[in-house]
């Protein structure tokens, strides 16, 4: 498998997802401006949506959007628990989440690294984001993960999008729990793996 990516963006979720997974995998880094790849290749004739995350799998076949792309990572290794039994009503649970970050939290900041978003579509997001990790506080405050009682896809999800916080002005020492959940998962090996390897660590 490959993981086509940009470093710190939306792609190091599935990355972290493959560290956790302990499957074998290459990456290649892409650039989102060029559309090329750091081997040069056109990446529109490889992910004719231009954008990162996309797994090419050994099949030939690729996979786009990282809550599809996590979740068969997960299923990959069901002895590993990164993702409830398909089918479960924990299941469910996590691809809300997986959907709450990437519509409510991703598509948000992705206002303030627009050079074309005006300052009153900023202003909303910043409202929209902040009573979004206000609701994620609320919901990690007796709890260590998103989901049950283990590290899921979705925590790493997350991590991936609280990383952008503190970039667009806001801290998380006001959300001591999400702080604290960020902190907690930023410890992870398989963190720490994909981090350094994006050049972050």
């Amino acid at each position: 498998m490959k993981l086509f990516y940009k470093a710190g963006a939306c792609s190091l979720s599935p990355h972290i997802a493959l560290y956790e997974a302990g499957v074998s995998f290459a990456t290649e880094a892409v650039d989102l401006q060029s559309k090329r790849t750091a081997g040069g290749a056109d990446y529109l004739a490889i992910n004719p949506k231009g954008y990162v995350p996309a797994l090419l799998l050994d099949s030939g076949e690729l996979l786009s959007e990282g809550p599809a792309i996590v979740q068969y990572i997960a299923d990959l290794v069901p002895e590993k628990h990164l993702a409830p039994t398909n089918g479960s009503l924990e299941r469910y649970r996590l691809q809300g989440w997986l959907n709450f970050v990437g519509s409510e939290l991703q598509k948000s900041c992705g206002a303030f690294f627009n050079p074309m978003a005006k300052d009153d579509w900023k202003r909303a997001a910043r409202v929209n984001l902040e009573r979004r990790l206000t609701h994620l506080d609320d919901h990690l405050q007796d709890r260590d993960y998103l989901v049950g009682e283990r590290f899921s896809v979705a925590d790493g999800y997350l991590f991936t999008a609280l990383r952008w916080i503190a970039p667009i002005g806001l801290d998380l020492a006001r959300w001591p729990h999400l702080l604290a959940f960020f902190q907690r998962i930023g410890q992870r090996p398989s963190v720490r793996a994909a981090l350094t390897a994006e050049g972050l660590g």
